[in-house]
């Protein structure tokens, strides 16, 4: 009896097992969860572009069409850009654009309508107006997108709009580094809705690291439908760190379900515009807590009949040590920006040398700095000239501090209102 009893409970046992893991692989192989981001390039974009062209056949109304969305589009870039809105040949704009989004279409036998995207290469651009790209960015944030509808708060654990929306939304123009996730594989389980809520930093530095970033953004939205098929409220906040501070927020609304995925692309586009105002006045500073602790410098203590150097002897001794040796990544959009470079590095006091090891004109080169003194001293140094300094140790990244220029596109059609 004892036998047949022990052969029952592990065969519950091992069913119970087999059932847990079961339901956990289904929990994290779900096929009706994940939307993969779009492709977040550097490009300058111009969005909601209006055309209506007709010709003989749709493919040459459709090419029409995106022609002119193309010449709109630079003029509004141009303008925004401090350029004046002068117009130039298709031949160069065919140069200077690298895509066009198409975000809704009508083709008809005669006639195309409209309203495009177009992205516009960066270096070019910026060489062809002759200005300085000078596109600073935050530190990358992971974003966990929170849902609640219908009583129930999600982020991955199912396909929602807003996880799609946030997925559509292209951040090259955005002074936020977002950090995107798809939502498959173990996602769901580890940036759900109770991750948000809980205030350990140990895990959230786990957390963070493995998805490569330095920080956390809680965009949320709560919907309220009025009736099935009628009107929806979204009310928007923008949270930041494992503390869920609140930066700002908003409520809009759409006359029906259909227009859900409008409303949720213009709460993100306003959503990001909190985001890059936080950062430009300080608010979205990262949180010293979420980097890892620095490792405890331990000294050996002399060993028994060690000759220990006498401190005042060490003092009158002149240093003959070349310092440390820093790689500084920088901008170098033409030659003129190397050598302003290199002549402000020089500049600070206790650097021998520097010099560019590795150039790229129009693109980011390395230089070697032969410096006296620590690391943090340095980064310090080239913060108070007005550097915004990445990175730590011998490894820096700078770039100048963003120039804000008053956009003057005219706002997308966006299902505002009341």
């Amino acid at each position: 009896m004892r036998t047949r009893v022990s052969v029952a409970l592990l065969a519950s046992a091992a069913f119970a097992v087999a059932g847990i893991a079961v339901q956990v692989r289904a929990q994290i192989e779900g096929s009706d969860r994940g939307v993969v981001p779009v492709a977040s390039t550097s490009s300058y974009e111009v969005s909601g572009v209006l055309v209506d062209v007709a010709a003989k056949t749709p493919d040459e109304a459709r090419y029409g069409g995106w022609r002119i969305a193309q010449r709109k589009a630079w003029t509004q870039l141009s303008k925004r850009l401090g350029g004046g809105g002068a117009a130039v040949g298709d031949g160069t704009l065919d140069q200077l654009v690298s895509g066009i989004v198409v975000e809704h279409e009508q083709i008809g036998p005669t006639r195309y309508i409209a309203r495009l995207g177009v992205l516009f290469n960066r270096a070019r651009t910026a060489s062809l107006l002759g200005i300085v790209d000078q596109a600073a960015r935050s530190a990358p944030m992971l974003v966990i997108p929170v849902e609640h509808s219908g009583g129930v708060a999600g982020v991955f654990e199912r396909r929602t709009e807003w996880q799609a929306a946030w997925a559509r939304y292209r951040t090259g123009n955005s002074a936020i580094d977002y950090v995107r996730v798809a939502g498959t594989g173990p996602d769901s389980l580890l940036l759900n809705y109770g991750q948000t809520q809980r205030r350990g930093r140990a895990w959230w530095r786990t957390l963070i690291d493995q998805y490569g970033a330095r920080d956390v953004l809680v965009p949320s939205v709560r919907l309220s439908r009025q009736w099935p098929g009628g009107p929806v409220i979204g009310v928007f906040q923008a949270r930041h760190g494992p503390d869920g501070e609140l930066l700002g927020g908003f409520s809009l609304r759409v006359g029906s379900t259909d227009g859900l995925p409008q409303l949720l692309d213009a709460g993100v586009k306003r959503l990001d515009e909190l985001y890059s105002r936080a950062l430009s006045t300080g608010m979205l500073a990262t949180d010293p807590a979420l980097s890892p602790p620095p490792q405890p410098v331990v000294e050996t203590p002399p060993e028994v009949g060690e000759v220990v150097e006498d401190i005042a002897t060490a003092q009158a001794t002149p240093t003959t040590t070349q310092g440390i040796v820093v790689n500084v990544q920088y901008d170098s959009l033409n030659a003129s920006s190397v050598a302003n470079t290199e002549s402000a590095l020089r500049g600070i006091a206790g650097v021998r040398s520097a010099g560019t090891t590795s150039l790229a004109l129009g693109g980011v080169s390395v230089m070697r700095v032969s410096y006296d003194g620590d690391p943090a001293a340095l980064r310090a140094a080239l913060e108070a000239r007005g550097y915004q300094v990445i990175g730590s140790g011998t490894t820096l990244r700078i770039r100048r501090a963003p120039q804000l220029l008053p956009p003057d596109i005219p706002e997308d059609a966006a299902p505002v209102g009341g």
